[in-house]
């Protein structure tokens, strides 16, 4: 989630402080996403700047609020979908890739280590989950929890494929094709 579209809906409701604004956020994900007080104050001066929030007060603690411009940006954040063309930078994805190239590295062990870590947090995550149940009022940590598990679930498919993928491998690549200066040709 976009932190500066997650100030902008949290001061949908009412306007807030800078340090209200941190709470609410961590509040309503459940902590997942922690933010720092640089980052909320950085977010809210590029909000101000871009005439999206204003800070019509004059306290030694400002308190924020949306404009009509802000409100429309938000409302256009709430009907347009996440789109998904370029993946995030994942550390897993990446080792992986990268072990599977390098000389030297076990990989089996490192799928299974990766394996062990990814079932243990999603133990965590169901034992957390079981403590929110189907009626409780807390709908927005409920949903960030079931994501959390969908994705630990999923991974440890993709851990299985990656490890019956290396092991059916019959000769593991040490080095790639070079990749091609675009400029050069």
């Amino acid at each position: 989630m976009s932190v500066r579209q997650g100030m902008l809906a949290l001061l949908a409701d009412e306007p807030m402080h800078a340090y209200q604004l941190r709470q609410q956020f961590e509040q309503r994900t459940g902590g997942t996403w922690p933010l720092n007080m640089g980052q909320v104050s950085t977010t809210l001066d590029r909000l101000v700047r871009d005439g999206l929030v204003e800070s019509p007060t004059d306290d030694d603690v400002p308190q924020y609020a949306l404009t009509n411009a802000g409100r429309t940006e938000l409302a256009d954040w709430w009907s347009t979908p996440v789109v998904r063309s370029s993946p995030t930078r994942d550390e897993l994805t990446i080792k992986l890739a990268l072990a599977v190239t390098v000389p030297g590295v076990d990989v089996v062990r490192l799928v299974q280590a990766q394996r062990t870590e990814t079932l243990r947090a999603l133990r965590d995550l169901t034992r957390l989950k079981a403590g929110v149940g189907p009626g409780s009022d807390d709908l927005a940590w409920s949903l960030v929890l079931d994501n959390l598990v969908f994705a630990a679930e999923a991974e440890v498919r993709w851990l299985d494929h990656v490890e019956a993928r290396v092991t059916a491998a019959p000769v593991r690549r040490t080095a790639t094709a070079p990749v091609r200066d675009e400029v050069s040709r």
